[in-house]
């Protein structure tokens, strides 16, 4: 049954800059986006119309590259050009800023909350990703700096089931981490792409990872227990992981961001040649050499390169999307009449 992708709404959410990233807020009723105008805003949406219901613009200094709610949906963690990491605490329709963090040399390029709530992950242009624990006190520690990347990092992930770190470079590889004896090692690398890796993202059982890169591909990892040919849910360092499928000639220009739905199982991309594509699995394709087929396509979803796509956590088939253009579109992925 063919597939559409709809547009819902679109607004002016950077004017006059770029907006880099958005995220949904746990309850998928919130939607944050960040900027080249320094700030971060907080979208909710009241009838068909989608209002700016908090400004954050206090605390940084350049671009807002990424940001990312915690789990229970009271922090949001905000990273930018000027090397800080900002922690916002939502007090009722308020957000207040907690703490900032301090430690990288270059532009913090992505932020991630780990499923426990308990840590945090930042990764920069210094080509280092970073660990921070939390307590009870909102106390913020670094408890590992990761240098296994060799040039800039773009995006750190967590594992949707356990502490389990991924990472994507401009050194064209993915890096995998764990904590092992009380500290954080990488336990893998993923090496495929021919250039950046711009972003990762894992399936909803943790069992498949997908990347798009510079390269104009995108790649589906599975995990595999050594000498066993049967996925598993849990990760850990005996675990290797294989490119089971790769996704090229769709794509015209460098992929920048892809999102992977936790509800529907459809994997969208942002494309620096201003299109948004839906790709999904074939049914009854092999699970050791999956097919995917391209399932909707918006040539011209934004009027310039499309930075970040973002599925909700709670709707089914709800897409954000953010452009160089300083918009945000909503679309519904859905079923043709």
């Amino acid at each position: 049954m063919k597939r559409r992708l709809a547009l819902e709404a679109r607004f002016s959410a950077h004017p006059d800059s770029r907006a880099w990233y958005v995220a949904w807020s746990p309850s998928g009723t919130l939607l944050a986006s960040c900027g080249g105008d320094r700030a971060v805003r907080i979208w909710a949406r009241e009838g068909s119309s989608w209002l700016c219901k908090c400004l954050l613009e206090d605390g940084h200094q350049r671009t807002v590259r990424k940001v990312s709610w915690s789990p229970c949906g009271t922090y949001l963690a905000s990273v930018s050009f000027d090397a800080t990491t900002c922690i916002w605490r939502k007090k009722e329709a308020v957000f207040e800023l907690l703490t900032t963090l301090e430690g990288h040399e270059n532009e913090v390029k992505s932020v991630a909350w780990a499923p426990s709530g308990s840590l945090l992950a930042t990764c920069s242009r210094d080509k280092s990703v970073w660990v921070w624990e939390v307590d009870e006190d909102d106390d913020y520690e670094c408890v590992s700096v990761l240098n296994a990347h060799t040039q800039d990092v773009k995006h750190v992930i967590w594992h949707p089931n356990g502490e389990f770190l991924a990472s994507g470079s401009y050194d064209n590889s993915i890096k995998l981490y764990k904590e092992e004896d009380d500290d954080w090692v990488c336990v893998d690398t993923l090496e495929g792409h021919e250039s950046t890796v711009w972003s990762i993202a894992f399936d909803k059982t943790g069992e498949h990872l997908v990347s798009c890169s510079d390269d104009k591909t995108v790649k589906i990892w599975k995990a595999y227990r050594p000498g066993n040919e049967q996925g598993v849910i849990c990760s850990g360092s005996d675990l290797s992981w294989k490119c089971v499928c790769t996704l090229s000639g769709f794509h015209s220009r460098p992929i920048y961001d892809i999102s992977w739905c936790h509800m529907t199982d459809a994997i969208a991309t942002a494309c620096g040649d201003d299109a948004i594509r839906i790709f999904e699995k074939d049914p009854g394709s092999d699970p050791h050499q999956p097919t995917f087929s391209l399932m909707a396509h918006i040539a011209k979803a934004h009027t310039q390169d499309v930075n970040c796509v973002a599925w909700n956590p709670k709707q089914a088939g709800l897409l954000a999307s953010c452009s160089d253009d300083g918009d945000i579109a909503i679309w519904m992925y859905e079923f043709e009449d």
